[in-house]
């Protein structure tokens, strides 16, 4: 979903949604607490479902893109998604335990738990990007804290949304997982629906409308937003390692990945070794772009010509565009294959740095001293990711204790977003909330503490009449708290 109509349609569509939703809100309210093996057996159903439809889903969503890498699709939207349901398979056992609590001295005897309760219905706005991916990556935490699931994909993969509605409707009764499609104005009434829980990927921007139409219901949100990600090449970096990875990060999916590296900060003096390491490394991945099946298009025309935008706007500001095509290759705006570039010169009033980027450009930025990069950082909204590359840990630890982003990859970029124990989730105007792994699975519980008081306990001497005996008893309270 790109964004919210203002003026939302009531029809059947509408009707349609409240009707899926009460079905799944009456389907919970007769099963509350899903046993560990109700949850496994829809686990494996949803592990069963990513692998049967592989071939389909790698087709549906390389029509929807125009051209999308397969093997990019088979690693990041489905590789990682079966990845989670095993991870999550492999640790729901000891999740779903009541987890006993310390309990303060003076309410002795009595003890204390938590219990994870599922919350009911959560609602899932998937983007364009990874769609199956983040699609049901959130509904792996969601199924297995005992929830049902509602989910909706972007409009602009009518090809992939369909048969995703296909196929969960082949491996699941309704009230149990379902998928609505539609256009925007569809997209804003299911942000509308009063979810026990509603977690929305995307633009900021859109992020911000979402949260204001659930906040109608109190509903709770996570928002996985994105920015502009800075990548930090320190002085002490061997440009040698960090080229091909930086490179590769850059221009897997053509850019179109919300924890994409959009911008280097790297010293004056090796900013021409820096370039020279990317146009090498670029060169040795991907010898062309045109007619090459590793390489992704740009997902419309509207977001191609976007992308040209940033570029021309900052060709007129001054900056220096270097492509990364070795062959001299031309870009074809009918394939939407755009040539990669580098941008030199930029400057804070430029709107490629000002926009999240999404495509496959890089712009560049020098700094004198790391406490400049830091503060660069700083001034502006907080990352969804940052990346270092060097050797020196001081300056690494600097980094690490002086920025705050939704999540961090050291000498390399994206891979934190890979591990299933650690959350994953924005901070700021990048996002609220985390999930993946156990994270997830919090995320989409109720922690409830529960007290068990027994028979026989002290508390009796802290009721009224108050008097001596209060004194006493509130006396010891005091000493031992």
């Amino acid at each position: 979903m790109n964004q919210l109509s203002s003026t939302p349609r009531v029809d059947a569509e509408e009707a349609d949604m409240h009707s899926l939703l009460q079905a799944q809100q009456k389907a919970f309210l007769a099963d509350m607490n899903p046993s560990y093996d109700t949850r496994m057996e829809r686990l494996r159903r949803l592990q069963d479902m990513t692998e049967r439809h592989g071939p389909a889903l790698v087709e549906a969503i390389s029509q929807d893109f125009g051209h999308r890498s397969a093997h990019e699709t088979r690693l990041i939207d489905l590789m990682i998604a079966t990845a989670a349901i095993k991870h999550v398979r492999n640790k729901l056992k000891a999740w779903m335990r009541p987890r006993r609590v310390a309990t303060a001295l003076h309410f002795r005897p009595g003890r204390s738990l938590v219990l994870r309760q599922p919350l009911g219905v959560v609602g899932i706005i998937a983007p364009w990007n990874y769609p199956y991916q983040v699609s049901i990556g959130p509904a792996v935490g969601a199924i297995a804290a005992g929830n049902r699931v509602m989910i909706k994909p972007s409009e602009l993969t009518p090809r992939f949304s369909e048969l995703l509605r296909h196929i969960v409707t082949e491996s699941f009764a309704e009230d149990e997982v379902s998928v609505v499609t539609g256009d925007v104005d569809v997209g804003r009434t299911f942000a509308g629906l009063p979810f026990d829980h509603l977690l929305f990927t995307g633009s900021t921007a859109v992020g911000k409308l979402v949260a204001q139409v659930a906040a109608r219901n109190l509903t709770p949100v996570t928002l996985e937003l994105g920015g502009k990600s800075p990548v930090i090449i320190d002085s002490s970096c061997d440009l040698d390692i960090a080229a091909p990875r930086l490179t590769h990060a850059k221009l897997l999916n053509a850019g179109q990945t919300c924890i994409a590296p959009d911008y280097a900060l790297v010293p004056a003096d090796r900013v021409p070794a820096f370039v020279a390491a990317l146009k090498r490394t670029a060169a040795q991945l991907y010898p062309t772009y045109g007619r090459n099946p590793d390489y992704t298009s740009i997902i419309s025309e509207r977001h191609y010509a976007r992308l040209a935008g940033l570029v021309e706007d900052a060709r007129v500001h001054g900056a220096q565009i270097i492509p990364l095509n070795s062959s001299g290759e031309v870009a074809d705006p009918d394939s939407r294959k755009m040539i990669p570039a580098i941008v030199l010169g930029v400057t804070q009033e430029m709107r490629i740095m000002r926009e999240e980027i999404f495509g496959p450009l890089l712009p560049v930025m020098t700094y004198d001293t790391l406490d400049n990069a830091i503060a660069h950082i700083n001034r502006n909204d907080r990352p969804l990711a940052l990346y270092w590359f060097g050797n020196d840990r001081k300056h690494r630890d600097r980094v690490l204790a002086g920025t705050i982003s939704g999540g961090v990859t050291i000498n390399d970029c994206l891979w934190h977003a890979a591990q299933d124990d650690m959350p994953f989730g924005g901070v700021g105007a990048s996002g609220m909330g985390a999930y993946h792994g156990e994270s997830g699975f919090r995320t989409f519980s109720k922690e409830k503490p529960v007290f068990f008081q027994p028979r026989h306990n002290g508390l009796f001497l802290l009721r009224p009449p108050y008097g001596r005996t209060f004194e006493l008893a509130a006396g010891l309270l005091k000493a031992i708290i």
